[in-house]
């Protein structure tokens, strides 16, 4: 869908640790749409390299819903892509920031909007992972999907 609509996609990680972009380079020709990716596992290089706020990293940690928002739209600054999409929780095996295993917020950020989505998942520090990089995934081809339908309505002049 990238490829077709001539869009570009960026994304950065952290618990998930780079599984969201092997996933997206183990598809054949995925250069064309594929910017690159940030695996921003330390709290200050989500500040640092990805512009996330300090002071809400400092306040709130680094599992939250506009944490990962800020994730998403840095990369998507950073790399020049059309898309970036973001992963930030705690896999475990202890709680971070306060906040228990399984806690995962996933984000996008488009041409013209942001969205998170919070997950609490449960299982391994593997499944858990999986599971995030899944989601986020989900969560693009689903906005890709709403962005493709509102170019259509937009060209046929309304519904």
């Amino acid at each position: 869908m990238l490829a077709d609509g001539d869009q570009t996609l960026a994304v950065a990680e952290s618990l998930t640790g780079g599984m969201v972009a092997a996933a997206l380079t183990s598809v054949p020709g995925a250069s064309r749409s594929f910017r690159g990716s940030v695996t921003a596992y330390a709290t200050d290089v989500k500040a640092r390299v990805l512009g996330v706020d300090a002071g809400l990293l400092a306040a709130e940690g680094a599992v939250n819903p506009q944490v990962a928002v800020e994730m998403a739209a840095g990369v998507r600054r950073a790399l020049d892509a059309s898309w970036g999409i973001a992963t930030t929780g705690v896999a475990g095996p202890d709680p971070q920031d306060g906040k228990p295993v399984g806690t995962v917020f996933v984000a996008v950020s488009g041409p013209l909007f942001e969205k998170s989505a919070a997950l609490r998942l449960n299982g391994s520090r593997e499944e858990i992972r999986r599971e995030s990089a899944r989601t986020v995934l989900e969560l693009l081809l689903s906005e890709l999907r709403e962005n493709v339908r509102g170019q259509d309505t937009e060209q046929n002049g309304g519904i």
